[in-house]
């Protein structure tokens, strides 16, 4: 029974024919709204009963609520794409203008940021300048690790020219203050992108090149959910890796 309902309407004086009449719906559907509470309204049907009573919906149908909010492991996850092209280009706009505090770029490559969002290095340089830290970890185009994944690619468009581009632009960026670059190839396989609370995450497939990949947007919601086990991981990443403009990475 649900009893809230019951009593709500018993102080508005209201019967069910009445409030059914309100909400658009026959008479028998109120009963069942008052005699099944696990049956949840339609969302129209719940903003109109609450109104008509002056009640607040989470008072009258509390179930609708709870479900409507994740509260397990995956709550952090924001939407899914079964291949990363699906996703909007406007989404990663979108993170890169919100992002005030930290934006780290941890594909492999990084090279499709460069042709997909128009005047990204703008953009980068006004976060820096506004005390963003702007830092990129991509792959050594040298190492081993990247040419035995480009093999497994088989594309024209290799990994290391992929590299090279991003290299490229990050050079136009060299005097920005807090834009950073290393090399690092332990994620090959897993390309991180965070905006500050916010990250993109794509598990790169055998094969497969990154727009072929499926894609997680995450939002912070948790200690040590999905969100902080990524951004760890990057971050022991970061601490192995080498200047892409130190001496070494020159030579």
């Amino acid at each position: 029974m649900n009893h809230a309902l019951r009593r709500a309407m018993a102080n508005a004086k209201m019967t069910e024919a009445h409030l059914a009449d309100v909400c658009g719906v026959d008479a028998k559907t109120v009963g069942r709204w008052i005699s099944e509470p696990s049956r949840i309204p339609h969302a129209r049907h719940r903003w109109a009963a609450s109104e008509a009573l002056g009640e607040e919906e989470s008072a009258l149908c509390p179930n609708a609520v709870r479900s409507a909010l994740t509260t397990g492991p995956d709550r952090e996850i924001v939407q899914v794409f079964p291949y990363r092209s699906a996703a909007p280009a406007s989404l990663w706009k979108s993170l890169v203008t919100k992002a005030q505090h930290e934006l780290v770029f941890a594909g492999y490559t990084n090279y499709f940021l460069w042709l997909e969002q128009a005047n990204l290095a703008s953009a980068l340089r006004r976060k820096a300048q506004g005390g963003c830290r702007v830092r990129f970890l991509i792959g050594d185009p040298d190492s081993e690790v990247t040419a035995a994944r480009e093999v497994e690619e088989g594309v024209p468009l290799t990994l290391s020219t992929r590299i090279a581009v991003t290299l490229s632009e990050l050079e136009k960026l060299r005097d920005a203050p807090r834009i950073e670059g290393r090399f690092e190839t332990g994620h090959v396989n897993l390309s991180v992108f965070r905006f500050d609370d916010e990250m993109i995450v794509t598990p790169i497939l055998a094969r497969r090149v990154g727009h072929d990949s499926p894609m997680m947007h995450l939002r912070r919601r948790q200690p040590d959910g999905m969100f902080d086990r990524f951004a760890a991981h990057v971050e022991e990443l970061w601490s192995r890796g080498r200047g892409i403009w130190s001496p070494d990475a020159q030579a």
